[in-house]
């Protein structure tokens, strides 16, 4: 039996973070979440099942793929297994038009592609929930990817993960702003987000505050989405990425995701707000700083940071669709 399919994800910025899980065996957030998910930067995933292959191979990037991550692709393999009553092992071919575990989402792209793609090789026709909590057996952010534009991921309150299920505030032609992107490093982050936010839940005195403010700032952030009234999200986007971080940051020994660089990037957001320019910074674990702007703005926005010493490289995105499935 060889059963094959492709399925497409993009990446997701959250604008109102998670950070701490409230089951790290079923990997459940411990906090609601917001996010964007992006046009130009995309997963793609084939998964075939076939009895000939003696164990399930993954390869990522063209690289065989590293313990860790070959360990969460199976556990959704395994779960899309018990689903379908196949027994069958699976190849898995995964490819990232971006970097790979530097802070770019690329695990809930990657994760979000992998469920789609297994499921439907499995000849399985999955609901939202199911392919929520499929995903997200591999990353706690991925069901949102699931999902274009403006999307919600309620923490939700069953022990199973039941009503953790994404919802879409605005599709993505809704949404009218960009996100500009300063890449500020290369390479792999050198604490996954995983241990980073078990770290943070053993050890800041904050991560307590910081789920509190959180889930205020998701309550106010989720008014202000749907309205699409981006002055009064920016400045809460911007408050609770630093939050996440100063939680973070208090951990001990401290975890901290900036560099030089990020620095400079946020130094030059805040001179270029001040000068009138509309944008909000946030920063997820990883040393990038992204701008959310008017989509109008984002060109100035692009020059003006490009322009910082030790930025590598400067994107501009807008909103884009959710997971796209292929035979």
């Amino acid at each position: 039996m060889t059963r094959s399919a492709l399925a497409v994800a993009r990446p997701n910025i959250a604008l109102i973070k998670y950070w701490g899980k409230r089951d790290r065996d079923r990997n459940l957030p411990a906090t609601g979440s917001l996010s964007l998910t992006l046009s130009g930067m995309s997963t793609r995933t084939r998964v075939t099942f076939r009895d000939d292959l003696p164990q399930d191979h993954l390869v990522l990037d063209g690289q065989l793929a590293s313990p860790e991550a070959h360990a969460r692709v199976i556990r959704v393999l395994d779960q899309v297994r018990r689903l379908s009553g196949i027994t069958t092992p699976a190849e898995v071919f995964s490819d990232n038009d971006f970097p790979t575990a530097a802070g770019l989402a690329s695990s809930a792209s990657g994760m979000a592609a992998l469920a789609v793609a297994a499921s439907r090789a499995a000849g399985l026709d999955l609901d939202l929930g199911t392919l929520a909590g499929l995903a997200r057996m591999g990353s706690g952010s991925a069901p949102r990817s699931l999902l274009g534009g403006l999307v919600w991921l309620p923490r939700g309150e069953d022990p199973e993960g039941l009503d953790c299920v994404p919802q879409c505030l605005h599709p993505p032609e809704e949404v009218p702003w960009g996100l500009v992107m300063a890449w500020t490093g290369r390479g792999p982050k050198a604490v996954g987000s995983t241990d980073g936010m078990e770290h943070t839940r053993l050890s800041s005195p904050y991560y307590d505050a910081w789920l509190d403010q959180s889930r205020r700032d998701l309550e106010q952030a989720l008014v202000h989405a749907r309205a699409l009234d981006l002055s009064a999200l920016g400045p809460l986007v911007e408050a609770n990425a630093f939050a996440m971080h100063a939680c973070a940051l208090a951990a001990r020994p401290p975890l901290r995701y900036w560099n030089g660089t990020t620095l400079a990037v946020m130094d030059q957001v805040l001179v270029l707000r001040r000068s009138g320019l509309r944008g909000w910074m946030t920063i997820d674990a990883g040393p990038h700083v992204k701008v959310l702007c008017p989509r109008e703005d984002a060109e100035t926005w692009a020059e003006a940071l490009a322009r910082v010493p030790g930025v590598l490289e400067v994107r501009q995105e807008v909103p884009g669709p959710g997971v796209e499935a292929a035979p």
